[in-house]
C-alpha cells in the first residue's frame, strides 16, 4: 500500500506526514522535560557543593541494592519496548503486546519497591526532612537538604513512569484491537521515546543519589 492511500487526518498531506509531525512533537515535548529536569539537576549539584559532607552522609543512608536493582529493571524495560517496536515494524502483533507487557510489568516492579518498599523504609528510619530527621549534629542541615532533593525528584520520576505505565498500558490496548502494523506503529514509536526518556531521568538520578558521596 502506497503512502498516500494510507489513512492520515486531514491537516497532513499524507501518513508519513502526520507520523514525522508526531516524532518530532514528542521530541519537542521531550526537548522541555531536559529543561525542567536539567534545573533541578543543576540546583542538585549546586548545592550538594556547598554541602559536600551533608549531602555525603545523606547518600550513604540510601539502599544502593534496591537503588541498583531498580536501574536494571528500567534497563531491561527499555529493552523489551524496544524489542516490541522492531516487532511491529515486521507487523508482529503478538510480539509487541508479549513485549509492551513485560516493559509494564518492570515499570510496575520499579514503583513498588521504590515507593511500596525503599520510600517506606526511609519515612520509618526518619530520613523525611523535619523536625524528627534522623541525622543530627552538623551534618543535618545538608543531609535534609539532600533528602528534599532526593524525594522531590523520586516523586517527578515516579510521575512520569506512572504517567508512561498509563501509555504503554494504551499501546496494549490498541495492539490488542489489531490497529498497529509495519504500514502504522506511529503511536508505538512515540511511546517508545517517551519511554526511554523516564529511563533516561533514572540513569542520571542513580550516581546522584547512590554513589556520588557513599565512599568512606
Amino acid at each position: 500500500m502506497s503512502d498516500a492511500a494510507l489513512p492520515h487526518a486531514f491537516q497532513y498531506e499524507s501518513a508519513r506526514h502526520q507520523a514525522r509531525t508526531a516524532i518530532a512533537g514528542m521530541w519537542l515535548f521531550l526537548a522541555s522535560e531536559v529543561l525542567f529536569f536539567g534545573v533541578l539537576f543543576l540546583s542538585w549539584i549546586v548545592c550538594r557543593h556547598w554541602n559536600q559532607a551533608g549531602f555525603d552522609a545523606g547518600a550513604r543512608q540510601t539502599a544502593l541494592a534496591i537503588g541498583t536493582l531498580n536501574t536494571v529493571i528500567l534497563i531491561t524495560s527499555s529493552a523489551f519496548y524496544t524489542a516490541g517496536v522492531a516487532f511491529i515494524e515486521a507487523s508482529n502483533t503478538r510480539r509487541l503486546i508479549q513485549c509492551c507487557a513485560l516493559a509494564w510489568v518492570l515499570g510496575l516492579a520499579f514503583l513498588i519497591l521504590k515507593f511500596g518498599i525503599e520510600w517506606h523504609e526511609d519515612l520509618a528510619r526518619h530520613l523525611f526532612p523535619g523536625p524528627r530527621f534522623a541525622i543530627t549534629g552538623e551534618l543535618r542541615t545538608g543531609a535534609q537538604l539532600f533528602f528534599v532533593f532526593y524525594f522531590v525528584a523520586t516523586a517527578l520520576h515516579g510521575l512520569h513512569l506512572l504517567a508512561g505505565l498509563g501509555l504503554v498500558g494504551w499501546i496494549i490496548r490498541r495492539a490488542g484491537r489489531g490497529e498497529f502494523s509495519a504500514q502504522y506503529s506511529t503511536p508505538v514509536a512515540v511511546v517508545g521515546l517517551y519511554w526511554s526518556f523516564v529511563d533516561m531521568v533514572w540513569i542520571v538520578l542513580f550516581p546522584l543519589i547512590y554513589l556520588i558521596g557513599r565512599g568512606p
